[in-house]
Order: structure tokens, then sequence, then C-alpha cells
């Protein structure tokens, strides 16, 4: 079905049809999240959330997107429950700490060797044990996911997402592709099975313990690899992000005034 026949049996379908057809896309998204999540949420939290992304993916679609409405409404689903989870993280402050600090090693390491950054030279530097270095990427894998690019704060990051265009001033969809091309990037320089358990986690939705299945390894070991891409993609992120703000520095005179006072 082409995306305009999709748009126009949406215009006829009521809004009680439209959530009752997709209504299994939610519930398939929310029990993927709740596959990285503790007991302690709510997947009918979840699948609350979904639905008002539902139906506001349903008020938005328009015949000129090239993507058809399952895909658009999949990305509208999931972000409103991202920004649920946002709202109500549970996450304690001392794992955000750990994992910033692993980030920042992380980032240090590659700044200087040129190479993914050594499971045992982050373990070096951060002078832990072997088992609270798999702890720390366990969090990282199973905490609330983690932000690429938004500043290190107290508070931890947001989601792992690129945020919708919707609604965006034309310099902020530039700023905004810009980090999609920057994290496509990121991901495409991963180790191979760090990129392989991204594509099956994200793209083909198999959770942790199907990923196990898949390259004969346990679940908890497909945690960590989990741990470790997020924590390489957001040290690698969060480097981009200040590379573009040193440029729009420039841009403004503002480099140039901080290195004449220098």
């Amino acid at each position: 079905m082409s995306v305009a026949s999709e748009y126009l049996q949406l215009q006829r379908e009521s809004s009680d049809d439209m959530v009752r057809r997709h209504a299994p896309l939610v519930r398939r998204i929310a029990y993927h999240l709740m596959g990285r999540l503790p007991a302690s949420v709510d997947v009918d939290d979840l699948v609350q959330a979904g639905m008002i992304g539902l139906l506001e993916a349903a008020r938005n679609f328009a015949t000129d997107r090239s993507a058809s409405f399952e895909t658009y409404a999949g990305i509208r689903i999931r972000g409103a429950m991202l920004d649920e989870l946002r709202k109500t993280d549970w996450t304690p402050r001392s794992v955000h700490r750990k994992l910033r600090e692993v980030t920042e090693v992380v980032r240090q390491i590659e700044n200087e060797t040129g190479a993914d950054a050594a499971d045992a030279e982050v373990i070096r530097r951060l002078g832990i044990t072997a088992q609270e270095y798999h702890q720390i990427l366990a969090d990282a894998s199973s905490a609330r996911l983690l932000s690429l690019t938004a500043p290190d704060d107290d508070e931890g990051g947001a989601a792992f997402d690129v945020a919708d265009q919707d609604g965006m001033e034309p310099q902020e969809r530039v700023e905004q592709e810009g980090m999609r091309h920057a994290l496509i990037d990121s991901i495409g320089n991963l180790p191979e099975r760090e990129q392989l358990v991204m594509s099956l986690y994200y793209e083909q939705e198999l959770n942790l313990k199907e990923i196990g299945a898949v390259l004969g390894v346990t679940e908890s070991r497909v945690c960590q690899i989990h741990g470790q891409a997020l924590v390489r993609l957001r040290a690698r992120m969060v480097g981009w992000r200040e590379a573009e703000s040193g440029n729009g520095e420039r841009g403004t005179g503002k480099g140039r005034a901080a290195r004449r006072s220098g």
C-alpha cells in the first residue's frame, strides 16, 4: 500500500478504529522496551503513553512523508514512551556518575590512541575490578537509555534516540540532521560485534535473550556488549557535540575573540 493510500485510509477511519488497528504495534514496542527496564516499571504506563503517541502520529501523518504510516507511527510511539520514562527516571544518581566516569575514560583513550578503547585499559585507568566494570556496563544497558549528546549533569542523560523534527526551526533541523549523520557514522565505526548487537536490538527488535541465542553467548554477555556500545557511542557523540560547539564559536567570532584575549 502506498503512503498516499494509507493516509486516505486513515482519514476514513475513526480514532477508535485507528487505535484498535495499530494497538498491537504499541504493545510490541512497549514489551521490547521492557526487555531493558526493571520490574518496577509498569508496562501499562508505557502502553498508555504509546497510545498517545499513536494518536499524535495519525493526526500529523501527511502524504508527503516517504515512510509508511507504521514506520512513522513506530517512531512517535517509541518517542512518547521514552518521554514517559524521562519524566519518571528511577536510575540512582550513583549509576549516572559511574557511567559518566567510564564515558570520559573511553573518550580519553580513543582520543589518545585513535583506536577503540580496550576493556583492560579502561579498567586500569578507572582503578576498578573487571567485575565492577561489567556491572557498570550492565547498568548502561538496563538503565534508562543514555543520552548521546546532552551535557553531563547530575540528572543523567535523555533517551537514546534522535528526536522527531516536527515543529523545529530551520537551524534546529540542520543541527538535528548533523547529529543524525554523526550518530550513523559512529555506529558504523563500532567494533563488529557491538555493531551487530545494536542492529539486532534496534533494527530487528530482538531482545537480549534472543540476541544471545544468535551470537551463542549468555544474555548477561549481550547486556555487557550492548552497554559497551552505548558508552562508546556516548563518548564519541559528546566529542562531536563539543567539536560542533567549537565550530559554532569560530563562526560567530567567539572563538577568535577567546584566542585574542588569551
